[in-house]
């Protein structure tokens, strides 16, 4: 017999080898119908997997995040085997769950593949699944898994094997389709009941643009059909505030291929955006006792040497500059940490001086793949609200709290109320990856844990995701829409300090090495606008929007008028445009409801003569006439209150 420990903590006893879905059973006929897999002793296994030996368990249904992956992780095989029936001689490479839906990489051949297609693989794949197929795991030794696909002709498969030993390759079938994978799965195919096929892409077999373009079929499934009905509403809402679409509309930024992919243009209404958002943030830092620091866009490539990024991340950096000094390089800067402990370094440091908060705006470069490119939240170039804070070993608790308060400022300020704390921490089976001693790792990962326990965070944990300097906390946002973002990061980092060599002087006169807070509550500029113009849709807070007034004159004779109300607005720092082409009212009224400007100002005859503006309010129409000061302590005390709301 084996015990099995349940969420709630009972201890239940079963045969050795029984499956978690059988446990389900025992439980309920109607929870064994929903469980899609199950997480035994932390790892997610296929609910028709034998347990063994002790252990804890939890079932996995469609509520749950590992439930879903497993689900659509199932249909990417199920898709698989759709295209193999539809397109022989089909060659598959990979085929993962993501975090909405699947997808799989493609060798057609010859053959070509189009958003034209999908309809009839997905009505392939709903007659398939209603065979009810099960997934069947197998284990394979290698000879047997190359002559498999040897036979079969498939080349990504072949190359995959070869990474992979005797005791780790697992096949798994359903149907008339076998491929390599190493699960889970849910139990059969009868799960799956609505299909969508979303997108067709070119995807470089493992991401390398040497080799061969293959094609990757996007999809997404759902145990009810009026849930996938739903979820494509969400998608058209999302089309509609995609921040692309949205910043070429409101005249935000811009990208030119003259100037280069993922090297954003901000736009003068863009650039005031941004602007409002560094002073929001300078203010706060100001408060929290951060001093400012600017750094330039390059470095000598023995400062990232010395920091571990160019063994990290070289490759994935832009070509170095070569000087006319012979042998003498720089990188564009793909971190800001390296130069700010060169701003440490440059003078003696006392325990008395630590806490030292350096803050800069910096703007770091990395050279993403032309494939992985993507509006704002994937770029080449872009600016870290960056901070590094040195501070003595006792310290760091007070000084993690204190960021993740700073980190709960903006979020609350910005109307992000949804989010979860990823606790990254560094991946134990595979600590090549990283640097710095397990002593070094266990004190960091110690002070993490401890602070968003402190601090009374919904957490989950992540191992593998750290950085490779040191572990994190990474604040994953959800949408209006329920999407999940990674938005703000606070890392401990023991590592960088000594690399630098960094000290201060104790209490007991001797040398001690600082240890390092890396931190970045918008994470970077270009991402977190590109996540907030889809969170409001456009419709930013008062305080933030670019241009806060339209001022629309009925006609030419009242322009100067208009151009008088502007800039007594402008005094109070309202800040807004004058609309006096040569269009009727009503033109001008749509037109600025299409760039959502918060208020618009009509003013004609009488509205001079009483020096009073129409107030238009965005979505809400008339709301009245006011004298231009009364006007501006409205726009006042709407900013205030909003603040208030959000922060209190």
């Amino acid at each position: 017999m084996i015990n099995i420990t349940l969420p709630d903590g009972s201890v239940r006893q079963y045969p050795k080898g029984t499956t978690s879905l059988q446990i389900a059973q025992s439980i309920s006929e109607g929870l064994a119908r929903n469980v899609l897999s199950a997480k035994v002793n932390g790892e997610v296994w296929d609910a028709t997997r034998p347990i063994n030996t002790d252990a804890t368990l939890q079932l996995l249904t469609w509520n749950d995040a590992e439930g879903k992956s497993t689900m659509w992780h199932s249909s990417a095989h199920l898709m698989a085997e759709a295209l193999e029936a539809l397109y022989p001689g089909a060659k598959f490479a990979i085929g993962p769950p993501v975090e909405n839906g699947f997808y799989y990489d493609i060798d057609f051949g010859d053959k070509t593949f189009s958003l034209d297609d999908v309809e009839k693989v997905e009505a392939k794949m709903l007659e398939l699944a209603r065979n009810n197929s099960e997934y069947i795991r197998k284990d394979v030794s290698k000879a047997d898994a190359v002559k498999y696909f040897t036979e079969k002709g498939d080349p990504y498969k072949l190359e995959l094997i070869e990474g992979l030993q005797d005791g780790q390759i697992t096949f798994y079938t359903q149907g008339n389709f076998t491929d390599l994978c190493k699960g889970p799965h849910i139990p059969n195919t009868g799960f799956i009941k609505a299909v969508k096929l979303l997108n067709v892409a070119g995807a470089y077999w493992r991401g390398d643009e040497k080799n061969k373009m293959l094609t990757r079929v996007y999809g997404i499934t759902f145990p009810k059909d009026k849930e996938l009905k739903e979820y494509l509403v969400l998608l058209e809402e999302a089309k509609k505030r995609d921040h692309r679409k949205l910043g070429k509309e409101l005249e935000l930024f811009t990208f030119s291929e003259k100037v280069g992919m993922g090297l954003p243009l901000w736009l003068p209404k863009g650039a005031a955006l941004r602007e409002k958002l560094e002073q929001f943030m300078r203010k706060a830092q100001t408060k929290a006792g951060y001093l400012p620091v600017v750094t330039p866009h390059i470095g000598n490539k023995e400062l990232y040497v010395t920091s571990g990024h160019y063994e990290k991340y070289g490759k994935d950096s832009f070509q170095p500059i070569n000087t006319p000094a012979e042998g003498e390089q720089f990188f564009l800067k793909p971190m800001n940490c390296p130069h700010h402990c060169e701003i440490y370094k440059s003078s003696p440091r006392s325990y008395k001086d630590l806490p030292i908060r350096y803050a800069e705006f910096g703007t770091v470069y990395r050279y993403e793949q032309h494939g992985e490119l993507h509006g704002l939240t994937r770029v080449r170039g872009f600016t870290q609200d960056d901070a590094h804070l040195f501070c003595r070993p006792d310290q760091v608790k007070e000084e993690f709290c204190k960021v993740i308060d700073l980190v709960l400022y903006v979020f609350n300020a910005l109307d992000f109320k949804d989010y979860t704390a990823q606790i990254s921490l560094r991946d134990p089976e595979n600590k090549a990856k990283y640097i710095g001693s397990d002593e070094n790792w266990g004190l960091a990962e110690k002070a993490i844990i401890e602070s968003a326990a402190e601090k009374g965070l919904k957490t989950v944990v992540e191992l593998g995701e750290a950085a490779f300097y040191g572990p994190k906390l990474d604040f994953m946002v959800k949408d209006a829409l329920g999407r999940k973002w990674q938005l703000g990061t606070i890392q401990v980092d023991y590592n960088l300090p000594e690399r630098f060599q960094l000290e201060y002087t104790g209490s007991d006169n001797q040398k001690h090495r600082p240890v390092m807070i890396h931190r970045a509550p918008f994470g970077s500029l270009e991402r977190f606008i590109a996540v907030l113009i889809e969170h409001c849709g456009g419709n930013f807070p008062l305080w933030l929007t670019p241009d806060q007034v339209a001022v629309l004159p009925i006609s030419e004779k009242y322009n100067d008028y208009a151009q008088k109300v502007l800039s007594l607005l402008n005094i109070s720092d309202i800040r807004g445009l004058v609309d006096d082409r040569n269009e009727k009212i009503g033109k001008k009224i749509r037109d600025n409801e299409m760039k959502k400007i918060p208020f618009m100002l009509i003013v004609g005859e009488k509205e001079e003569a009483e020096g009073k503006v129409a107030v238009r309010q965005h979505g809400k129409g008339d709301i009245g006439v006011m004298a231009i000061e009364e006007f501006a302590k409205h726009i006042e005390a709407i900013i205030e209150n909003d603040f208030k709301q959000k922060l209190n």
